[in-house]
């Protein structure tokens, strides 16, 4: 949106407006304390899982050898060509799920494949017998390589979160602002990202201005600068919407948010695993996602990437035995964050869900992050023309690049919640009634295990339900 940048930039921004005004770091984070020598894994998942994902990993950019930890280039883009690929019908044997039930709603929680159900119990009982909690920095890290080469960015710029609502408290909880700054957000926020932004408001005496997404990535960056004043300091968006699956213009609105020097936080619940991401290319100070949706990983799991030029902005405010680095004294005051984004991980989290991550991280590689974004949205794609061969109404962005593989809509004739009931009862789909940002409708989500016969069964029971 070159020309519409163009019209309103402003020159200078107000010597009130403390927000970072930084540009993207390339610098590589040289004291980040990453041991040179080599991995040798306890863990169970490490040898019977992905032992090879931590040889390729060790071998990667991310984390070398002599312990520097530069960003691996950007990943190529994604293929334009959407291909149903039928090597994943075949996946349903691998997932632990009611054989009855047709399953449709990863946005809310995704299905893990039995080997990551396998590694995390396998882990619990090596942890039991050792009585650890197998918190493990060289292990860890090999997992956050992993999630760094999905998200594109360093391994030391990643958090391990339980959640995507975690890693967004972490970024409102962190961020300096004063009495009277302006947050920017969407009519589509989740609650688990919007409440942490509403409590700091209410806290702090801060001010929330909501956009609604639009039709056009055009239109919904100009709501957006509508909304823009002197004392707007912040942006929290979400690369895909969980109301109607729209794929926000991240990068153009980083772009913006860059040249007006505010901070900008992206919700990526519903991006990770799904479509393709680039931190990098985003622009973010920060971007916080689930393992346990589309990554399919065990629930309670989450990855909060901030960036590097950022970690001493968004200030740590729950700290525990990990944040630290080097000695603290309690006498001098003595006391140094870590130098990468650990410091964020402020108490004990589950050894045995981390290592079902790593293992979700390697069986969606086996598959291709590439095959499955084309997958999920030919599928999405189908369902979407055979909705509108029905005529119902679909809420989900027609643009192409606005789609992804969430496909929300609602009909005339009954509510959401009727109508996810009557899914339930008479054709046994589980999807999930939508009421955020006032839509009364039900969302689809299509993932890697979903099939033609999946569309075609929704389609046969919206039919049968428009009937009603």
């Amino acid at each position: 949106m070159p020309g519409l940048l163009a019209r309103t930039r402003r020159s200078t921004i107000p010597a009130r407006h403390r927000c970072f005004t930084g540009s993207i770091s390339a610098k590589p984070n040289t004291n980040a304390s990453i041991s040179s020598a080599p991995i040798s894994p306890p863990w169970p998942f490490l040898n019977a899982v992905s032992a090879a994902t931590s040889h390729l990993i060790m071998c990667r950019k991310d984390i070398r050898a002599n312990g520097s930890n530069t960003r691996s280039a950007p990943a190529a883009p994604y293929g334009d060509k959407l291909v149903i690929d039928n090597r994943f019908a075949l996946l349903r044997a691998q997932l632990p799920y009611q054989a009855d039930l047709t399953f449709l709603n990863t946005s809310t929680l995704g299905l893990s494949p039995q080997i990551v159900v396998d590694t995390v119990v396998q882990n619990i009982r090596a942890f039991e017998e050792k009585n650890s909690s197998g918190q493990h920095d060289e292990h860890w890290l090999v997992v956050k390589g992993q999630a760094a080469e999905l998200l594109g960015c360093s391994a030391n710029e990643i958090a391990l979160t339980r959640n995507t609502t975690e890693g967004a408290n972490v970024v409102c909880s962190g961020l300096p602002f004063t009495p009277g700054d302006e947050i920017i957000t969407s009519s589509h926020e989740h609650t688990g990202n919007i409440f942490a932004w509403l409590g700091r408001a209410q806290r702090d005496g801060l001010h929330i201005k909501v956009f609604e997404p639009a039709p056009s990535a055009a239109e919904t960056l100009t709501r957006i600068e509508a909304l823009y004043t002197p004392q707007t300091c912040a942006l929290s968006i979400p690369h895909v919407s969980c109301a109607n699956g729209q794929v926000l213009p991240v990068q153009d609105i980083g772009a913006w948010a860059r040249d007006r020097g505010l901070w900008y936080f992206v919700d990526g619940a519903q991006a990770a695993g799904m479509i393709p991401v680039d931190v990098a290319s985003i622009g973010c100070h920060a971007y916080a996602t689930s393992g346990h949706k589309w990554l399919l990983g065990p629930k309670g799991t989450g990855l909060l990437y901030v960036r590097e030029d950022a970690l001493d902005l968004i200030r740590a405010t729950y700290i525990g035995a990990y944040s630290n680095e080097g000695p603290f004294d309690l006498a001098s005051g003595q006391f140094q964050f870590h130098p990468s984004a650990q410091r964020y991980e402020y108490g004990t989290l589950n050894g045995a869900f981390v290592a079902g991550l790593g293992a979700a991280f390697t069986w969606l590689g086996d598959f291709g992050f590439d095959s499955i974004f084309r997958h999920d949205r030919a599928l999405a794609d189908q369902l979407r023309e055979g909705l509108k061969q029905l005529d119902i109404e679909t809420l989900s962005p027609d643009e192409p690049a606005a789609r992804s593989a969430i496909i929300t809509f609602r009909l005339a004739n009954m509510p959401y919640a009727d109508l996810q009931s009557f899914l339930m009862k008479n054709y046994r789909l589980r999807v999930r009634g939508i009421y955020e940002g006032g839509l009364d409708a039900i969302r689809v989500s299509l993932h890697l295990y979903n099939t033609v016969a999946d569309v075609q069964r929704v389609l046969e029971a919206v039919e049968a339900a428009k009937k009603v």
